[in-house]
């Protein structure tokens, strides 16, 4: 066996180094009939920016088609672009689904034009953060790495 002058054996502290530079996998889906997903790239951009790995969806995803995606992928984060309203619909839909594919860990983020009475009753469902339009990148992004990596972030 090598060892590095900290003590580590070689492998070992390999190991650990790739371990952190993992980067957290982010699903980015509109859901729904909506047509506008300029917002849905603008936040996809600023995740990679940020190092995540981003998968985007495009436009006009059912529940389905989402959480079939997030299960191939094997992503930490599902962010929703939501504009259509239909958001009371869709969610509760993939959050059943995720958790039907036994993917209860994948946090799910929902961003767009969501009603201030709408925001408790989704966190409650289990959607770990609500951004309406205007919020800055550097807030969903820090929610997002402390979501999946932790307090340690």
């Amino acid at each position: 066996m090598r060892y590095n002058e900290a003590g580590f054996e070689w492998d070992e502290l390999e190991m650990d180094v790739n371990m952190s530079e993992r980067k957290i996998r982010v699903l980015v889906a509109k859901p729904g009939l909506d047509g506008h997903d300029r917002g849905a790239k603008v936040v996809a951009r600023a995740l990679r920016d940020a190092g995540m790995e981003v998968i985007y969806t495009g436009l006009r995803q059912t529940p389905e088609m989402i959480a079939e995606a997030a299960l191939q992928e094997d992503v930490d984060v599902i962010g929703l672009s939501i504009l259509s309203g239909a958001h009371m619909a869709l969610v509760p839909r993939i959050l059943e689904l995720l958790k039907a594919n036994g993917q209860e860990p994948v946090k799910v983020f929902i961003g767009g034009i969501i009603p201030d009475e709408d925001v408790p009753l989704l966190l409650q469902m289990g959607v770990v953060g609500v951004y309406g339009p205007g919020a800055l990148s550097e807030m969903y992004i820090a929610d997002i790495r402390k979501a999946v990596l932790g307090s340690s972030v």
